[in-house]
């Protein structure tokens, strides 16, 4: 079957909504929304990025992480850590790792069930092909 490309890239942005819809609201169960809990993953997996960097990687932007950062800060899921000058690093604290485990177990259910349908050599070329039109 040939797909227009609007119609390829119709499908990318249905999937993405599926897994971001379906995944929130597995992550409400634990009292995080998506987002947050993407904030934590962040952070988690890169020490010492700067803020904007952690904006880009969670698909937010400055302002939106700023302020998500100052909640995260206030629930007590962060800690804000000082560097030379003005830099501060962020860093989970004990809930915010905890949070996050039990969230990564909760999104990977949802994708489990959402690429239940592909053999593990489909997913593999669905991970190539999109790492490839990223690249």
């Amino acid at each position: 079957m040939r797909y227009a490309i609007e119609d390829v890239g119709l499908l990318i942005k249905r999937a993405q909504h599926r897994h971001h819809r379906e995944i929130d609201a597995s992550l409400a169960t634990i009292g995080v929304s998506l987002v947050q809990w993407s904030a934590l993953r962040e952070i988690d997996r890169n020490p010492g990025a700067s803020m904007h960097r952690l904006a880009e990687l969670s698909f937010n932007s400055d302002q939106a992480f700023g302020t998500l950062m100052a909640r995260l800060l206030r629930i007590g899921l962060i800690e804000r850590l000082q560097g030379p000058g003005r830099v501060a690093h962020h860093r989970l604290t004990p809930n915010g790792t905890d949070l996050l485990r039990k969230g990564r177990r909760l999104v990977t259910k949802v994708l489990a069930s959402s690429f239940a349908s592909l053999d593990e050599e489909e997913r593999d070329a669905l991970g190539t092909l999109l790492a490839k039109l990223l690249a």
